[in-house]
């Protein structure tokens, strides 16, 4: 049976009045599963008794199956989430003062293979639905407030798809998430406070901008082709220049700013010259710039930059006249950290890879990842 966090409002309505019920139903529907986390259509109280016994039979209801939870001494948290019987994501709660971002997850494993990424390492096996990616958001939520206890613990008001999976590669599931997250009838988060990161699906991101209302992320990693095809693969098919085309596309369509995120990995991309051809690339443009701290991964040689060189990276771009930050980072100690995910992907696919495929100019990679 379909699972009902599948559907947006629109589609809800739509699956409503086909069963012949007005489509205010689903409003209302929404409200009890959103709002009053109600997961039974028999104790939705304000629909008539058939209708319930009705939608008992069409729809199902998500019930994660959470396969462990980690708690860091930060207060972040990473739960192992069972989305079939062999395969699981994770997702991450990072609490700061009042408020709290979670970092969800796209697909199961990735294709991308970034060279600092443990999701990567992975394999790929398959997208997320839309209801999954969403339930992860409804269990956090409800599982929060159960910590909370007489510590009240801050609430989900970020969401970041920085999980496991290049959310672009998921882009239909992943834009009818975002449009349930940001409905007022569901979880009624502003579109600033919902982002979608990438490390450069360059036709995506057009569509993105053209039919999606969240805020976006470009994994950039180097200013150069050949430093950024080396950690990012992708940068084979879509290289820096086309990827910075997009990136003005979406600023000009959205009139909104992009936030450019940078790992910083020692005698990588950490040096004084990669520091001015960044500052060079995204000077001209309203860009916001993230670096951070590699979170160090057993099975890989990569080192992390110095903190020393972590400052003289960032005060070059700031002289610049670029808003830089320095991500702080949060549950390493629980391999929660930016490009710890690793999940449990168990059958895998051949990844992006050889990369003769990428070099293939007419390929159209999204198809190649449809559900």
């Amino acid at each position: 049976m379909p699972d009902i966090l599948n559907f947006t409002r629109a589609e809800l309505s739509q699956l409503i009045t086909e069963l012949g019920y007005a489509s205010y139903r689903a409003e209302q529907i929404m409200r009890w599963v959103y709002h009053q986390n109600v997961c039974d259509f028999d104790k939705m109280a304000n629909l008539p008794k058939e209708m319930r016994v009705k939608l008992a039979k069409q729809f199902s209801f998500s019930n994660p199956i959470v396969q462990s939870e980690s708690i860091s001494h930060c207060g972040t948290i990473k739960w192992l989430i069972g989305c079939d019987e062999k395969n699981a994501v994770e997702t991450v709660y990072i609490p700061d003062k009042k408020r709290a971002t979670l970092c969800i997850s796209s697909q199961v494993g990735c294709a991308l293979a970034c060279q600092f990424c443990a999701t990567g390492m992975a394999g790929f096996l398959r997208n997320l639905s839309t209801a999954e990616i969403i339930s992860q958001v409804y269990f956090a939520g409800q599982r929060i407030q159960e910590l909370s206890g007489a510590e009240v613990m801050p609430r989900i008001s970020n969401i970041v798809f920085m999980g496991m999976g290049e959310p672009l590669l998921n882009e239909h599931n992943v834009f009818r998430a975002v449009e349930i997250l940001l409905d007022d009838l569901a979880f009624g988060l502003s579109k600033h406070r919902v982002t979608v990161s990438t490390s450069g699906i360059v036709p995506a991101m057009h569509r993105l901008a053209d039919q999606c209302q969240a805020a976006l992320a470009v994994s950039i990693h180097a200013a150069n082709d050949k430093t950024r095809s080396k950690l990012v693969p992708i940068n084979r098919r879509y290289e820096v220049k086309k990827l910075i085309e997009a990136c003005d596309y979406y600023t000009r369509i959205t009139g909104r700013s992009i936030t450019y995120e940078y790992v910083m990995l020692n005698n990588q991309n950490d040096s004084v010259e990669d520091a001015n051809a960044l500052a060079a690339l995204l000077g001209p443009r309203h860009a916001k710039v993230n670096l951070i701290p590699y979170n160090t991964i057993s099975s890989l040689t990569l080192k992390p930059s110095s903190t020393i060189q972590i400052e003289i990276f960032r005060r070059i771009l700031q002289q610049k006249g670029i808003i830089t930050t320095v991500r702080k980072t949060r549950g390493d100690d629980i391999a929660a950290a930016c490009g710890q995910l690793y999940g449990q992907v168990q059958e895998r696919k051949k990844r992006i890879a050889d990369y003769q495929f990428l070099a293939q100019p007419n390929h159209n990679i999204s198809s190649a990842y449809a559900d």
